[in-house]
């Protein structure tokens, strides 16, 4: 999962795609990157690992001139969290610079890797977004736009692409339309990209309309053109972007997601009640609006029992556990006058590996709860994405080999409850064939590497939680 941005026809076309970046943070913490084309048709890129407040100083914004640029935060889903894996990718190609920035995953990333290199291609990264580099200077079309489609015709799974070629800039969705993307207009025939609408608002661009699955746009000299978009299949919205990854302050999929979270919360409570809990509260900060539902619909009162230390970034998003662990211990401190005695319900959207969860009910317990009843506004997730969500392996995933009373004594919590598949789908409302939730039914749109779907389960004892 990442966070893609692109300017054109701006001055200081960098910094506005800096400032976009700030509200896509959360899609992506490991690294950042800008290129800018200026007018005379020269790029200049400047990557760096960790936030985008630590990659970019008032000095190197200064040195990224021109009113065309492309912005990306990165979070690992192929390839290794390290700079050369950092984006955009930036080459010299025939028809001038060619930057590229990638939100999703190619499914079919290796073999096309491998058949590269057996043709005498060399690769500077292991990220599968490099393939589509080498696909496109391969390609023996003419124009820039064929030669992207050339390209795209080889690949398959999720991307949203933000890409310049010169200093046009284009923008492409997948067929599926697993990743959202914005186009917005600033200031006189300024235009803007941005993975979420909350990027829109920081940069003071209005939104003009969501890119739908399959859209391939050219922007410049201040015009927009739809050009001849890639063949049609049935559309996969990610559903956990509305459950996890898109900040509730956005709209995507023509939905707001703060809404459907709170829609989710809503039928969480009335799927799992908690009959005597004294209040509820959420795991802040993306199950917010998600224990607003439940509170409202179970009628208890809605407390702020868990404070966020916001200078810690998200544990999901981390790319190792041992950072996934140290982080829960930092990030969250508990309100003891709120718990101590009580029965509380404990709201979270997702629980994908167990562990984090486990050390946060202990947190609680220590407190002075008394009951912990823990509610999931999400169904179990038991297989991996291969769209750009970081959960690569079936082991990795708790419920993919433990049953719910097995999870409950794993955490340690008196009851716990996972909202069904069924009730994710009417929270986010529409047609359900819409969305992709592979990951919660198996059902995967694409051909995938290996065997998810069959096989023995490897089942991987758990512990319950230590007493307190």
């Amino acid at each position: 999962m990442c966070g893609i941005i692109g300017v054109s026809g701006v001055p200081d076309a960098s910094r506005v795609a800096y400032l976009g970046l700030y509200s896509l943070q959360h899609r992506g913490q490991e690294s950042a990157g800008i290129v800018a084309v200026d007018p005379a048709g020269d790029a200049r890129l400047h990557r760096g690992m960790g936030l985008v407040s630590d990659v970019f100083a008032e000095d190197v914004l200064a040195g990224l001139a021109g009113d065309v640029a492309i912005g990306h935060t990165r979070y690992s889903t192929t390839g290794s969290s390290v700079l050369a894996n950092a984006q955009p990718i930036l080459a010299n190609y025939r028809d001038g610079p060619l930057a590229l920035a990638h939100n999703g995953n190619l499914t079919n990333a290796d073999p096309l890797r491998a058949d590269l290199v057996a043709k005498g291609s060399i690769f500077q990264t292991t990220s599968d977004s490099e393939v589509l580099i080498h696909l496109i200077a391969r390609s023996e079309a003419r124009e820039p736009e064929d030669q992207l489609l050339d390209a795209l015709e080889r690949v398959e799974g999720a991307y949203s692409l933000v890409v310049t070629v010169g200093r046009t800039l284009y923008a492409i969705v997948d067929s599926r339309g697993f990743r959202p993307l914005w186009l917005g207009r600033l200031g006189n025939g300024g235009h803007v990209l941005a993975s979420e609408t909350c990027a829109l608002d920081l940069m003071g661009a209005t939104p003009v309309r969501e890119i739908g699955p399959g859209e391939f746009l050219r922007i410049q000299d201040g015009e927009v053109d739809r050009l001849p978009s890639l063949p049609a299949k049935p559309a996969r919205r990610c559903i956990f972007e509305l459950v996890y990854f898109s900040r509730p302050d956005s709209t995507i999929f023509g939905r707001s997601v703060d809404r459907v979270r709170r829609a989710l919360g809503r039928e969480l409570a009335r799927e799992h009640p908690a009959s005597g809990a004294d209040c509820v509260f959420s795991v802040p900060d993306s199950s917010n609006a998600m224990a607003l539902g439940f509170a409202e619909e179970a009628g208890l009162k809605l407390e702020h029992a868990l404070i966020r230390n916001h200078y810690v970034g998200r544990t999901f998003i981390n790319p190792t556990q041992a950072a996934r662990n140290a982080k829960v211990k930092i990030k969250f401190n508990p309100v003891r006058e709120v718990l101590a005695g009580k029965n509380v319900v404990v709201v979270d959207d997702s629980l994908v590996r167990g562990t984090t969860s486990r050390e946060l009910v202990q947190m609680i317990r220590q407190a002075g709860a008394v009951e912990v009843h823990f509610r999931l506004a999400s169904a179990p997730i038991t297989g991996p994405c291969y769209y750009g969500i970081d959960t690569p392996t079936r082991s990795e995933l708790i419920a993919s080999s433990h049953s719910v009373e097995e999870i409950r004594r794993h955490l340690g919590v008196d009851t716990l409850g996972y909202l069904s598949l069924a009730g994710m789908r009417r929270a986010a409302g529409g047609d359900p064939a819409e969305f992709c939730d592979a990951c919660f039914s198996g059902d995967y749109p694409t051909a995938i590497p290996g065997d998810v779907r069959g096989g023995a389960r490897q089942l991987v004892p758990l512990q319950p939680a230590l007493p307190v």
